[in-house]
């Protein structure tokens, strides 16, 4: 069957064979030196059916460490393995993009370096617990303020995490500015009290979602940029009294740069509709988000919703998910528990739909030949 799922895409310099996208999930499988392994490269290459793969948010510099056995993108180790990955997927006929994760105050130093900070805009400390090897489930730290200059020097790192992604073999970055990390901490005041030109005011709060942007499109070319949003998310300790107001400014801001893609995901909050606000404040590309099957994704595209609908818990345990699409093959479910576990379980041995079909598991419609 071919539906407009199926149908190649540009998102600004990045070309994509469909519009089938991974969505980036966070899977604690980087080992020491927080380095991908050659487990990241078999997850990443039997999903790479994807037109687009946006891989697990990884941090720009150890002080945006947040969570265990997350990746970097920091140390010429670190591109190097990555390097490994982006090999396999491309020459697979993938795209794929970096999301750069900084998690500011979201995090334990459990988890970082000994020389690592936790960051904020203002020294709030998110209500909440975060999970360390070793550890168990202990308090998030009351962050250190970023003075102004420190800001600067946070809004340069993500810039050399571009450039070092490029180095990687990425297609380009995306900007998580979700979730309640360092950009959506900018954003909403529950998290930003400053008083300087970089909080107080909504047009104050933008700026360092805005300069962290042009730093990075400035490095790579603003065509292999993309912005991660997700609109009223209270993930993390986040509130936002007015989020509409929020996220219409920022994309009113964001617009002109010229980025390749929006990567917007449904908001929790049933009143707000994410995807039109997007459609009308942005106006680029659209890459959609969350709760998605393939009968709703094609109408989405057909619908001009969206350019891209991207999946995430169907990716985990579906490698073929762009296979089982395309011929209607049964959805197998992932197994929640082993998310963030180590090893490969859980990770690399969900099997592929020619596999079931193979041992009469499931019956697809039409084959499963790509």
């Amino acid at each position: 069957m071919s539906t407009r799922l199926f149908e190649p895409l540009l998102l600004g310099d990045i070309a994509l064979a469909n519009r089938i996208v991974m969505a980036p999930m966070t899977r604690s499988r980087a080992g020491a030196g927080d380095l991908p392994t050659d487990l990241h490269q078999t997850y990443y290459a039997q999903r790479a059916g994807a037109g687009l793969i946006v891989a697990e948010g990884t941090y720009p510099s150890r002080h945006g460490k947040g969570y265990c056995r997350t990746p970097g993108i920091e140390t010429a180790t670190q591109i190097d393995a990555w390097r490994e990955v982006t090999g396999i997927v491309r020459s697979q006929g993938a795209a794929m993009v970096l999301q750069l994760m900084h998690v500011g105050r979201v995090a334990t130093r459990h988890n970082k370096a000994a020389d690592a900070q936790t960051v904020a805009p203002s020294g709030i400390r998110a209500r909440g617990t975060i999970y360390a090897d070793g550890h168990g489930l202990v308090e998030m730290e009351t962050p250190h303020a970023l003075t102004g200059h420190e800001i600067v020097a946070v809004i340069n790192e993500y810039r050399q995490a571009a450039v070092n992604a490029r180095a990687a073999g990425f297609d380009g970055v995306e900007l998580h500015c979700s979730s309640g990390y360092l950009p959506m901490q900018f954003l909403l005041a529950c998290a930003n009290q400053r008083r300087d030109g970089y909080g107080g005011s909504l047009t104050a709060r933008l700026r360092f979602v805005v300069e962290t942007l042009e730093a990075i499109a400035g490095a790579i070319g603003v065509g292999r940029v993309g912005l991660r949003i997700c609109p009223d998310n209270p993930y993390n300790d986040m509130q936002d009294d007015d989020p509409t107001a929020t996220y219409s400014a920022l994309l009113d801001a964001v617009a002109p740069i010229g980025l390749a893609y929006l990567h917007v995901s449904r908001s929790p909050n049933p009143a707000l509709d994410a995807f039109a606000l997007a459609r009308r404040h942005f106006g680029g590309a659209l890459i959609l988000n969350d709760g998605f099957d393939g009968s709703s994704a094609e109408r989405a595209v057909a619908g001009g919703v969206g350019e891209a609908v991207s999946f995430a818990r169907h990716f985990i345990a579906n490698p073929d998910l762009p296979v089982r699409l395309r011929h209607s093959a049964p959805l197998a479910a992932f197994d929640r528990t082993l998310l963030y576990t180590p090893g490969a379980r859980g990770y690399t041995d969900y099997p592929g739909a020619a596999a079931l079909a193979a041992s009469g598991q499931i019956v697809p419609q039409g084959g499963l030949q790509p």
